[in-house]
């Protein structure tokens, strides 16, 4: 199964792309593509981030993740 994921702030930079189409039947299998891909880096940055399927957060790796999915990676925003 595919799903696209978009990544915002430094998860972007990690990636670097803003989003793009990877391969898993859960949320771990999914990033794991995207590391595999991208680097360590990136897996690096996603262990902090919050992670949207179908804009829901997802915390749980073993999530399933269905076909066409939209799934966004968010870094921590600082701010106040």
């Amino acid at each position: 199964m595919t799903a696209r994921v978009r990544w915002f702030a430094a998860a972007g930079e990690a990636a670097g792309c803003a989003e793009g189409e990877y391969a898993g039947a859960t949320l771990g299998e999914l990033l794991a593509d995207a590391t595999a891909r991208h680097g360590e880096r990136l897996g690096r940055v996603v262990g902090r981030c919050a992670v949207l399927v179908d804009g829901m957060r997802v915390d749980d790796p073993s999530t399933p993740v269905r076909e066409g999915a939209l799934v966004d990676v968010l870094p921590p925003f600082a701010g106040g």
